[in-house]
């Protein structure tokens, strides 16, 4: 709070006198200084000169404001206490759970299959569903042939056609295919990652760690 002119020439003197060196502007004072300042005022004031009403109503006021601004401010403060730890709580409820989260990347579920689900802006025509792993190589493919617009759900188990679990850990989704209009395909790809724990941190956002890193709760698309 910025301290002006009190009426009283040896508090002004008081609030106006600085360190050498230090900047005039630096004239602010904290609630309880202020109380302070105006305590004195009341006790130095000159009985036959009191401080004028309608200033001594502002002085006042100005207090009132800055109480109640703290207050409110302390408030605030134990509320996002109590929803910081409300959010923790519910957040932590999806650990073991799986999210759909936007992206081309797909983690392997504890049981070893991969899901995701492809989204299609129009009808499509020779959809091919794609996983690549790191080194470049297609590991599984399959035709998912013709498709209306909108939502179509995958998924793999993980197992070659000999029955072996793969081993190459996340792989990246690719899909081709064309409209029926003979235009590229332009798909929005999700996929399904367990939740493995959850972050939340004394300051910053409650994080989701999955096997594609930390995610924002907001970003779930869908929770299993």
């Amino acid at each position: 709070m910025t301290v002006t002119s009190t009426g009283n020439s040896y508090l002004d003197s008081l609030t106006s006198s600085q360190p050498a060196g230090s900047s005039s502007s630096n004239q602010t004072i904290g609630q309880e200084g202020f109380l302070k300042l105006l305590t004195t005022q009341l006790k130095t004031q000159d009985p036959t000169e009191p401080t004028d009403n309608t200033q001594m109503v502002q002085q006042m006021a100005t207090f009132s404001q800055v109480a109640g601004i703290t207050e409110m401010n302390q408030s605030l403060k134990s509320m996002l206490a109590s929803v910081t730890s409300s959010r923790f709580g519910d957040a932590s409820g999806w650990i073991g759970r799986a999210a759909l989260i936007s992206g081309n990347v797909a983690t392997q579920a504890a049981n070893g299959a991969y899901a995701g689900q492809i989204t299609l802006p129009d009808d499509a025509k020779n959809v091919t569903l794609n996983l690549v792993n790191s080194a470049g190589q297609t590991v599984y493919t399959k035709d998912l042939g013709a498709k209306d617009a909108g939502n179509v759900s995958w998924s793999w188990d993980g197992k070659d056609a000999s029955g072996n679990a793969t081993t190459d850990g996340a792989l990246q989704v690719v899909i081709t295919g064309a409209t029926t209009a003979g235009k590229a395909l332009n798909p929005t790809n999700a996929t399904w990652n367990e939740i493995q724990s959850v972050q939340s941190p004394a300051t910053g956002t409650t994080k989701l760690i999955t096997g594609l890193g930390s995610v924002d709760p907001a970003d779930v698309l869908q929770l299993s």
